[in-house]
């Protein structure tokens, strides 16, 4: 049977935060449609206990424009909406929210707040945009990208950031920290060899 995972929203006049508490998921798959249905899955958990998810959402949204970051302790989404204006619920359903879905005050602004607020701090998230992932207006592209899973397999974007140049980056980092130490070892020899004798000719000097 598998379990729900803990939602938290908040949202501005032209995107919502949907974010998925789940850490060290597995095969996390996301979908998100124009019409606003969300769709989770992954495993997590020394059992591999199996967590789905499917919301409707308040409105319509614009799936090329939507983003997503899968990170180690929760999955993060921008969604953004098809029109601004300010949604009165996460949900299109009427009535009390499921228990697992919850505000994110972190995030959270009032509409009346809202101009000053800002974005959030995302702390350096790497997003990926749903729209380029097979989603968009080419639903037999969507199926392909999808394999006909019914979702989208994000489990491999928890290391993005690296790139395929992840060597070349360790190694320039590597050069870095190689050349800023170069001049301190020269300073050090400076003063042994060169500077420590014209200090005592100086001083002899003005003796």
């Amino acid at each position: 049977m598998s379990r729900h995972p803990e939602v938290k929203w908040a949202q501005r006049v032209d995107k919502v935060y949907v974010t998925v508490q789940l850490p060290d998921s597995k095969n996390a798959k996301v979908d998100l449609t124009p019409d606003g249905t969300f769709t989770f899955s992954a495993s997590a958990g020394s059992a591999d206990n199996q967590y789905e998810l499917k919301l409707e959402l308040f409105d319509k949204v614009n799936v090329e424009e939507s983003k997503i970051n899968v990170g180690v302790r929760s999955i993060f989404c921008v969604v953004q909406k098809a029109e601004e204006g300010w949604w009165k619920r996460l949900l299109r359903a009427e009535g009390k929210p499921p228990h697992y879905v919850k505000v994110d005050w972190d995030k959270w602004v009032d509409e009346d707040e809202e101009e000053g607020a800002g974005e959030p701090d995302l702390g350096g998230m790497d997003f990926s945009k749903f729209g380029g992932m097979g989603m968009g207006d080419d639903p037999m592209g969507a199926m392909g990208a999808m394999g006909g899973m019914g979702g989208m397999d994000f489990s491999k974007f928890g290391g993005m950031g690296m790139g395929d140049d992840a060597m070349g980056d360790m190694d320039e980092s590597d050069d870095e920290e190689q050349e800023v130490s170069k001049p301190g070892d020269q300073d050090a020899a400076g003063k042994s060899t060169s500077e420590a004798p014209s200090e005592k000719q100086e001083a002899a000097s003005s003796t």
